[in-house]
């Protein structure tokens, strides 16, 4: 969860991160009371348990007349003993409970504020097209994937209610193309692909972070008390957990192939035509195990390989530096790369990275041996492709006759293809 030793040191960065976040600042100050009370409990706990193995080893070497006495005494402490027992376990997992409530610690720099406190870092890529200069009105991803037949929400809400879809004909070959791109491109960086389970347990989902104020979100099985994934990461989190990690020769790195699952609780009203905002679909996810020293620079080289897929996109972009009050609960800080909507003449997320620094090792129990101790490991993680993706590839490339120009990298995974007609 959270370093216990620095924060009873020092609860000022803590309540620092509370007040940036505009979360709960006192919520500190209940976790070090729980901590102390908790201590207190064990320690009170464990001086009866010497007295009664004390008492219990006199037993032997007591006279027949002094023997009544003192195995009334060694019932009388098991009594005592057992009720400390007790109040210590129940202070334990009050403190455990609170202290999980704590989300991560930012880190310096992050933006203070909510949502709409973002900072800009930079836009990227070619300047958006001027489609008035053109001469022609652009057409949303929706019916441009409609008239490419590649996209079919009527049939998807038919079958599975609103926010679903089938990807169909060049539909499914353009996110298939953009996926084993994204494959390829994380193979040649060094990171090993993994296809990951979609279903955990809440171990790992409470262990990742997802449990706080995205519970909502999640879609939960419990007949089989098992939660689906909303992105690979909670199951590429889980992989190495309660085990010792060698990174001597540098981080672990896996790349998360999934569907991914998320009920969207919170997002009525926005974005619900098409694609932008649905219940399923497909990411590859790249996720990163690292000694904590080295993790700001991991996340610089995150940002870059996702900046190096949107490059290949030919997509007009911007790097944002996302505000503490939008960071997930496991997020010390988080960059975001929007593509340009022409449609929506605004900027819509296709990729987050975000370094969690120790928050979810700990929590998972993710260690590394380094001169004879054991250190929480960092984990990083960032999205590399995603199905969304292919609503800023269709609009952003369309052309006045409805077809779509195919970004030069993807042609080769699309057979040649250089064009998408429509039907």
């Amino acid at each position: 969860m959270i370093d216990m030793r620095a924060l009873r040191e020092d609860p000022e960065p803590a309540r620092a991160s509370q007040r940036a976040r505009g979360a709960d600042v006192e919520l500190v100050d209940r976790i070090l009371e729980a901590d102390t009370k908790r201590r207190e409990l064990l320690q009170e706990f464990e001086q009866l348990r010497s007295q009664q193995k004390e008492v219990s080893r006199s037993v032997g070497r007591a006279s027949k007349e002094e023997r009544p006495a003192i195995l009334a005494e060694a019932k009388e402490l098991a009594a005592r003993v057992k009720n400390a027992e007790a109040a210590s376990n129940e202070a334990g997992e009050e403190a455990d409970k609170l202290a999980r409530m704590l989300p991560n610690l930012i880190l310096p720099g992050v933006p203070t504020g909510g949502e709409e406190d973002f900072v800009v870092l930079r836009h990227e890529g070619p300047e958006p097209r001027d489609f008035a200069a053109e001469g022609f009105e652009p057409k949303d991803h929706l019916e441009i994937g409609e008239k490419l037949d590649a996209i079919d929400v009527e049939r998807g809400a038919k079958i599975s209610g609103s926010r679903f879809y089938y990807l169909k004909g060049i539909g499914a070959r353009l996110e298939l193309a953009m996926m084993t791109m994204a494959l390829d491109q994380a193979v040649a960086a060094g990171f090993t692909p993994m296809m990951t389970p979609t279903l955990v347990t809440p171990q790992v989902m409470g262990g990742t972070g997802f449990l706080n104020e995205h519970s909502d979100e999640i879609y939960y099985l419990p007949a089989d008390d098992l939660y689906l994934v909303g992105t690979s990461e909670v199951a590429l989190a889980g992989y190495h957990m309660g085990e010792i990690l060698d990174l001597s020769d540098g981080p672990k790195h896996y790349l998360g192939w999934s569907t991914c699952y998320r009920r969207e609780a919170g997002a009525a009203g926005r974005d619900t035509r098409g694609i932008i905002r649905v219940h399923q679909f497909n990411k590859a996810e790249m996720f990163s195990f690292c000694r904590p020293e080295d993790a700001e620079e991991e996340h610089k080289k995150f940002l870059a390989w996702e900046e190096e897929m949107l490059a290949k996109m030919e997509l007009p972009y911007r790097v944002i530096d996302t505000a503490a009050g939008d960071l997930g609960t496991s997020a010390a800080r988080k960059f975001d790369c929007e593509a340009w909507l022409p449609t929506q003449q605004r900027y819509m997320e296709v990729t987050s990275t975000s370094n969690c620094t120790t928050f979810q090792a700990r929590r998972l129990g993710i260690r590394e041996r380094r001169d004879g101790q054991m250190f929480p490991v960092a984990t990083l993680n960032g999205t590399l492709a995603t199905t969304r993706w292919l609503v800023a590839i269709l609009e952003n490339h369309q052309r006045e006759d409805g077809s779509v120009r195919v970004p030069e990298a993807m042609r080769p995974y699309l057979g040649g293809i250089d064009v998408l007609e429509p039907r």
